[in-house]
């Protein structure tokens, strides 16, 4: 089969080989749901409560505070709308380059009487200071802003901003999902600066599909998505999907261990491609700003990002136009867009995200590969002019 060298993984990572043994004995033999009381129904049980000691360990958190979901969408909504739920209408403040499971949940809350309140970008994807300020004043009952973007990797004080949103008593939000794994998190230090909850997924730091967590103050009153049987302490119902849970908990433990030393090689590989790419006239976005190690986006001027992304895939690399969720979307990147980035550049934009299996081998191999299909693309648009 043919495998392009793979460097998407903000869209998703490969699963871990050692996460995978770890879910096996859950497909196979332990296959007990844990809400039965029976053997079986026990070793299901304990092998959830490792996990959750597992992740919370993983980011400083306590095993109370984590509740599981099915992905990093549904902790997303489940803080949004679940704790919207227990109050009387009021503003919700987000930031404009939030993730649309983020950003559409909070849209929904309008048709109750909510007001929404995005907070404007900088031209490098920072949380402008003085429109966060402004946001503040109007006293929001709920506060989201995401810990690092997933497109431009651009990584936000999020402690700070909630240190300086303490006065309104919001309840304040963030979007770990892209983070957890590829900077250090500690949910105890963020609390205590103001932070109520965080949201996780386990596919974007080498677990399985099909499993997250929303990370949460156990101050912070919400109604369930999903009511039922009263699972994750009556926040999430339904029988859990024990194999997955499994698997996130080992892929949060390698995942946080030794993460200094896998973000410096990811960040000296990150240097060797935008080096390459600089040299061939690419705008990078963001550079100015602290990021993710692993992302960079990018965009060559006159060169539509979609028809490269396809390029490169026959080439044999696999990279992303903007956001994975977004791709069937024509419409040039809401971040890019909010930084002030026109739309013709936003609509070349082209997302490498690195993982640890990469090396620079592969990445001069992209650089070249790129040299030529844009020499290529150039030719036709020269003819087509």
């Amino acid at each position: 089969m043919f495998a392009p060298a793979y460097f998407d993984h903000n869209a998703t990572t490969p699963l871990d080989a050692t996460v995978c043994e770890a879910m096996l004995p859950y497909l196979d033999a332990r296959f007990g749901n844990a809400s039965s009381r029976h053997e079986y129904g026990r070793v299901a049980r304990r092998a959830i409560d490792e996990a959750r000691q597992r992740v919370a360990y993983a980011v400083g958190a306590h095993p109370t505070e984590v509740v599981f979901t099915s992905g990093g969408s549904e902790a997303n909504n489940l803080f949004i709308k679940g704790a919207a739920a227990c109050m009387a209408p009021g503003t919700v403040a987000i930031s404009a380059i939030e993730h649309p499971c983020v950003r559409e949940p909070a849209r929904q809350l309008r048709r109750s009487g909510w007001v929404l309140r995005e907070i404007a970008v900088d031209a490098n994807c920072r949380v402008a200071s003085a429109d966060f300020q402004a946001a503040m004043a109007g006293k929001p009952s709920l506060v989201s802003v995401m810990l690092a973007n997933n497109e431009t990797g651009v990584v936000q004080d999020v402690a700070g901003l909630a240190a300086s949103a303490a006065a309104t008593r919001a309840w304040f939000h963030t979007d770990a999902v892209q983070a957890c794994g590829r900077v250090a998190l500690d949910f105890r230090a963020l609390n205590a600066a103001g932070v109520h909850a965080l949201t996780l997924s386990a596919h974007k730091l080498g677990g399985p599909k099909g499993a997250g967590a929303l990370v949460v103050d156990k101050r912070v009153e919400m109604q369930p998505l999903i009511a039922g049987g009263g699972h994750e302490r009556g926040l999430r119902s339904g029988t859990e999907n024990v194999a997955a849970i499994v698997g996130f908990g080992v892929a949060a433990e390698l995942a946080a261990a030794n993460i200094d030393r896998r973000a410096r090689d990811l960040a000296r590989l990150r240097d060797v491609l935008e080096a390459g790419l600089a040299a061939q006239g690419a705008r990078i976005f963001a550079t100015a700003a602290e990021r993710l190690p692993n992302t960079c986006y990018f965009a060559f001027e006159g060169l539509d990002g979609e028809t490269l992304v396809g390029k490169l895939d026959r080439a044999g690399f696999a990279v992303a136009a903007g956001a994975a969720c977004s791709s069937a979307n024509p419409e040039p990147s809401h971040v890019l867009l909010a930084m002030g980035v026109e739309p013709e550049i936003a609509r070349g934009a082209v997302r490498i995200s690195l993982g640890a299996d990469n090396t620079v081998a592969q990445v001069r191999e992209l650089l070249a590969s790129m040299t030529t299909t844009i020499l290529q693309l150039r030719g036709l648009a020269a003819l087509a002019s």
